[in-house]
């Protein structure tokens, strides 16, 4: 758990929005939360402040933003190698636009008007998660791949391979349901936390990208097998 008291070295927190009530507001609540809080509201400004180094312990990135919006700061980023976790916050609440933010690598998503408690939580959350993955922790082992979760590392014929966030939750949800069929609509609910009738070609991307990277031939895959008109079946 992160502790914000005096003791310890206060996470720091980068807060990109452009509406200077909202922005103020924010800084100044997680200011007193005992996060070391810093804010711009132009995205040039936030892409840079982003990449530059030390990296922030987590983002809170509004989409709607002068000279280039929250999606292009975040595929930037990522792009970049940035590895600080995400909250993406917006007026926009479409499932569309969560899906998005999801596949460019947001590590959540929530939408204005908000409780400013619920935001905090949600970052308490995700600050937890980015910990956790400090840690030595216990891995997997399939075949020729060692996956370890907490750490985010995984290995395949004794190389690194490089996973994205989404696809090392993706890859635990399949080990955790191994034997069992899981339907897209698990994975929506579940990994990326969307409910509702969906149809959505996004997950079977996300998939894809990660049997090149596990499976000895992606194109006859044996770990991540596919269930015609339902979903998909781990096996090992």
């Amino acid at each position: 758990m992160y502790n914000t008291s005096s003791t310890t070295t206060a996470p720091r927190l980068l807060i990109v929005e452009d509406d200077p009530e909202v922005g103020a507001g924010l800084e100044e609540f997680f200011d007193l939360k005992g996060y070391h809080v810093s804010r711009v509201a132009d995205g040039e400004q936030a892409l840079q402040e982003i990449t530059t180094l030390p990296p922030y312990d987590l983002v809170i990135l509004d989409v709607m933003l002068p000279n280039k919006t929250g999606f292009e700061i975040l595929r930037e980023a990522r792009n970049s190698g940035v590895k600080s976790p995400v909250i993406m916050l917006t007026v926009k609440g479409s499932e569309d636009d969560k899906l998005r933010g999801f596949e460019l690598g947001a590590d959540d998503y929530v939408t204005k008007p908000f409780d400013a408690e619920e935001l905090a939580a949600r970052v308490r959350a995700v600050l937890d998660r980015s910990q956790e993955g400090d840690g030595e922790g216990d891995g997997f082992s399939f075949g020729d791949v060692e996956v370890n979760f907490q750490n985010q590392t995984a290995r395949c014929n004794g190389e690194m391979v490089e996973f994205t966030t989404l696809e090392f939750d993706i890859l635990e949800y399949f080990i955790e349901h191994r034997g069992r069929t899981v339907s897209r609509k698990q994975l929506l609910r579940d990994v990326w936390g969307i409910s509702g009738d969906i149809t959505t070609r996004t997950i079977d991307r996300h998939v894809a990208s990660l049997r090149k990277k596990i499976e000895p031939d992606p194109t006859e895959p044996i770990y991540i097998e596919t269930v015609y008109g339902i979903g998909y079946k781990f096996s090992v």
